[in-house]
């Protein structure tokens, strides 16, 4: 099977597709009657990331896989393809999120601690149910509390490979911030007839996160998000549940001197 051909089928099979494709499921486009040359399925994603230079899309490698997505550049052209509404993120929403994706894995009551306010079950159900984050384990105390970590639906929705490329938060002044680098309009959005906003709106902490105000400085909560080094890798998250647990209280510090111990 020549090169050319197994250039097509990838890009054909990258179109196609309603999420990103692995290696593994590319590789398993071909049978053993006829099989891709070693190398060539690689090459074939090489090529087509080359050969959208001067094109509207580009290929990128998510956490799940590879896919074709709408460049930023052309992105708010695009966007007008879709009429539903925007997706709109609460601050405690975006806050909530930002400490379980910087601090993970993080329970329930870490995140209150740091926010200084309770977290509305409604915040974590609606995030549970796009698929943004998962229970990852339990922390060994009283009560035995869950676990909170991303997922690879997270890491592929903002279009990152691993959490290594999620913004800083050392540079940022104000937690409002991640909505247009991470939640906002610039979000990759997916080639392939994907919609670039989802209907649904993520507003409705009815409960204590409602309409509380907060009243902790941004560059502290900022601050206490990203602790030492929020840039932990996902293998972090087995290697921290398998670890024996400490008291919350302990639990930041105990993370943070696991993340230097990786980056090390």
């Amino acid at each position: 099977m020549d090169q050319p051909l197994i250039n097509r089928i990838v890009e054909a099979a990258l179109l196609a597709a309603n999420q990103p494709l692995s290696l593994v499921q590319l590789h398993g486009l071909f049978t053993e009657e006829q099989p891709a040359p070693p190398g060539s399925v690689e090459q074939a994603l090489e090529h087509l990331r080359e050969s959208c230079a001067e094109r509207g899309v580009e290929l990128v490698e998510v956490a799940s896989g590879f896919r074709f997505q709408v460049k930023a550049d052309v992105h708010a052209w695009i966007a007008r393809l879709w009429t539903e509404r925007k997706t709109k993120y609460t601050r405690a929403t975006l806050e909530t999120l930002a400490l379980i994706a910087y601090r993970q894995p993080i329970t329930r009551g870490e995140i209150e601690q740091v926010r200084g306010v309770a977290v509305s079950s409604n915040t974590i159900q609606a995030l549970e149910e796009r698929e943004w984050i998962r229970v990852v384990g339990h922390r060994d105390v009283p009560g035995r509390p869950e676990l909170l970590g991303t997922t690879k639906g997270f890491l592929d929705y903002f279009g990152l490979k691993s959490l290594d490329q999620l913004p800083p938060l050392s540079e940022l002044k104000d937690i409002g911030e991640l909505e247009p680098q991470l939640f906002g309009d610039d979000a990759p959005t997916p080639a392939g007839g994907v919609a670039v906003a989802d209907a649904t709106d993520i507003d409705d902490d009815t409960t204590a996160d409602a309409d509380t105000d907060i009243d902790t400085e941004t560059t502290v909560m900022t601050a206490d998000i990203a602790g030492d080094d929020p840039a932990i890798d996902p293998d972090d998250i087995a290697a921290a549940e398998a670890a024996p647990e400490t008291p919350a209280e302990d639990a930041d510090d105990e993370f943070a001197r696991a993340a230097q111990e990786h980056n090390a």
